[in-house]
């Protein structure tokens, strides 16, 4: 089974074969959302940390590496990496949009300086490369993201980070309506369980984004 018959959802069970726009370096961009240093701290708790256990196992054996090593590929083939992460302007967090205020999980109170929000030190932009700070899930909604790819050039965009049912849900749908083709890599994304991870792979699938492996996507550009 290949990427075209993967994750099919109800709605596209019998549709065609799907095509890849042509992926050409300059109009190409690796989006790397959200892998900030608040996702690998381990609960004090016990039991927390047990239920976190699979998340943390996935990160560090699967997503991490795999991005890292994509991210390489593509600096060598001088296509742009672009980074996003979560974090407030103002120390109160005022700022943040209201699914990031609410009581619970996703209350993130992360400003701009603290060791919480900036990017984990394996997948640390390089000198030169795109960051953009958002308050909200969509990376897309809450910056100038989608004037700077205009203004770059760039209409295919390979989505990858945390978590995929949240922040790098939002970005695709985003992307896709502002009519970019979307690129999401399952093994490069993680969720806060692998039936969540798989679940918003199924649904984003075909409409919103293709999804691959990252081995897939370098082949298909002829980066393998």
């Amino acid at each position: 089974m290949t990427w075209k018959t993967r994750h099919r959802s109800f709605y596209y069970a019998k549709a065609p074969a799907p095509e890849l726009p042509p992926l050409t370096p300059e109009e190409t961009a690796l989006l790397c959302i959200d892998v900030q240093n608040y996702g690998m701290v381990l609960a004090d708790d016990p039991e927390e940390r047990a239920r976190w256990a699979p998340f943390q196992q996935r990160m560090r054996e699967t997503l991490i590496p795999n991005l890292r090593a994509l991210q390489q590929r593509f600096r060598a083939a001088g296509i742009d990496v672009i980074h996003a992460r979560i974090a407030c302007l103002l120390e109160d967090g005022r700022d943040r949009s209201l699914s990031q205020k609410l009581p619970g999980w996703n209350n993130l109170l992360m400003p701009l300086d603290t060791e919480a929000s900036q990017i984990v030190p394996e997948l640390a932009p390089e000198p030169g490369e795109i960051v953009v700070t958002k308050t909200t899930d969509s990376a897309l909604t809450g910056t100038n993201l989608r004037l700077v790819l205009n203004n770059m050039g760039i209409r295919n965009v390979i989505v990858t980070g945390v978590y995929t049912d949240q922040c790098v849900s939002s970005t695709v749908r985003s992307l896709a309506d502002e009519s970019f083709h979307v690129i999401l890599l399952e093994d490069c994304c993680a969720a806060g369980t692998d039936s969540l991870h798989q679940h918003e792979l199924e649904i984003l699938n075909m409409i919103y984004c293709q999804v691959m492996r990252s081995d897939e996507l370098l082949e298909e550009m002829g980066l393998g």
